[in-house]
């Protein structure tokens, strides 16, 4: 290895990307963390300027390393006690407290630039950024995290100052501050975890117009409540048929509490995930995932309580059912929108609408230009269920190979993927006490793969 070459490039400066690179720092490997979005340490979820938007998880288990559980806890110690959920802002700066850290190693560099394409160099890995520049380095990894919805098709071509199709860019911060200066109505398109974000931004900017909150169902995340612990075992849990581990959940709610039910299947998530046949996950992500999501990805109870006292002002209307129509009408859109189990269309007049959906559900359509570029050389492609990138039990990306009888094989290759882009490998892989442990394997597994070349 050559010792002005990093032994491993990681696209993403967010916390997956992060804690890779500190994982590596850890094992004594050099790394490059390729990241243009100027957030590096922090990511979209952690570089929110507003104190309103909490963790949605105590500060006890989002210790960033997987060894240390109470590490965060630790850190903030002087401010916040091990039960309370802390701003985001502050993980944010604890994380990036982190990164400088692994810099000043002199293990760690950072390339201020966004990753345009990929190619198969020298048995490692070249990587082209937008600003012409190259990185190289025998691992790859990918952790660039969620990204951004596709627009709803009725709102393309819609000005970006009346619709904001990512509110965590800052051209959607500054298009969700100014509608709340307007005192117009605002319409959100969704109701899950970005939506309260976002109506916790709108009140913040003193909003004087009413916000609509809309989703097919209504349903919106529950804050966290005091309940029992219930742990189960695996052999406990029904395997490989959704049916009967929605009915085991049923009854072990019945008897230990919902919640308590819920939570503990959280060890076991992966696992049961799995189980599953791709028809029985399909299934899944058709009917049971919105009432998954609710019930277990739940919001501080601060946060709930301010939802809930915009709700009982009249300010905050949440509401089930879909836009049928949506025009630009000088400075305001015209909405149209047809409530559940209702036939007539309500006409609504609102001066900003912003997309709340979610991340971008399908990896295929990816805007991403290194993903793009991996598909289109076959050094990577979609999972089953096209959530994310399809890898093995070790998080490492696969590609197909044409075997000597023509048909096509799997081949392990040295590029990972980590957090949301396993989403359909793993499902339940999007928080720091899921992510980490997958970060801290990866890494783990670089560190013997390069040990390994470099004594063979």
């Amino acid at each position: 290895m050559k010792s002005d070459i990093p032994a491993a490039v990681v696209i993403g400066g967010g916390f997956s990307g992060t804690m890779v690179a500190a994982e590596l720092t850890r094992r004594g490997i050099r790394s490059v963390l390729v990241d243009g979005s100027g957030r590096e340490g922090r990511g979209t979820a952690y570089s929110t300027p507003e104190r309103a938007h909490l963790l949605n998880v105590v500060a006890a288990k989002m210790g960033a390393w997987a060894d240390r559980p109470e590490h965060f806890a630790e850190e903030v110690e002087r401010e916040y006690g091990p039960d309370d959920y802390v701003p985001r802002q502050r993980y944010g700066e604890y994380l990036a407290k982190i990164l400088d850290e692994a810099r000043g190693t002199g293990l760690v560099r950072l390339a201020a630039s966004e990753a345009r394409t990929v190619e198969c160099s020298g048995g490692g890995w070249a990587v082209t950024l937008a600003d012409g520049s190259r990185v190289e380095g025998e691992a790859l990894v990918l952790a660039q995290g969620n990204q951004a919805p596709a627009p709803p098709p009725l709102a393309r071509g819609l000005p970006p100052e009346l619709f904001v199709n990512d509110p965590w860019s800052e051209a959607g911060r500054r298009a969700i501050a100014k509608g709340a200066a307007s005192g117009g109505d605002v319409l959100l398109i969704g109701t899950g975890l970005t939506m309260v974000d976002v109506v916790l931004s709108l009140d913040e900017a003193r909003l004087r117009g009413r916000i609509t909150a809309l989703s097919r169902r209504g349903l919106m995340p529950r804050a966290h409540a005091e309940h029992g612990v219930a742990p189960v075992t695996l052999d406990e849990v029904p395997q490989g048929s959704l049916k009967r581990l929605w009915r085991w959940l049923l009854g072990r709610g019945a008897a230990v509490g919902w919640r308590a039910a819920v939570d503990s299947l959280r060890p076991h998530s992966h696992a049961l995930w799995q189980s599953l046949s791709k028809a029985e996950q399909l299934r899944f992500l058709r009917h049971v995932r919105p009432w998954w999501d609710v019930h277990r990805h739940c919001i501080a109870p601060e946060v709930a309580g301010r939802v809930k006292r915009l709700v009982q002002l009249g300010q905050l209307e949440i509401v089930a059912g879909r836009v049928t129509d949506m025009v630009a009408d000088g400075q305001q859109l015209e909405v149209a929108i047809r409530r559940r189990g209702h036939r007539q269309l309500s006409d609504h007049r609102f001066a900003l609408a912003v997309n709340c959906t979610g991340p971008l559900g399908s990896i295929s359509a990816s805007p991403d230009p290194l993903i793009r570029s991996l598909f289109d050389q076959g050094l990577a492609r979609p999972d089953a269920l096209d959530l994310g990138l399809e890898v093995d039990g070790q998080s490492r990306v696969l590609r197909y190979e044409p075997s000597s009888e023509g048909s096509t094989q799997d081949e392990r290759q040295m590029m990972w993927a980590v957090g949301p882009l396993t989403k359909g490998k793993y499902w339940e892989i999007t928080a720091v006490p899921d992510i980490r442990g997958q970060v801290a394997q990866v890494a783990y597994d670089i560190a013997e793969e390069l040990n390994h070349a470099l004594q063979s």
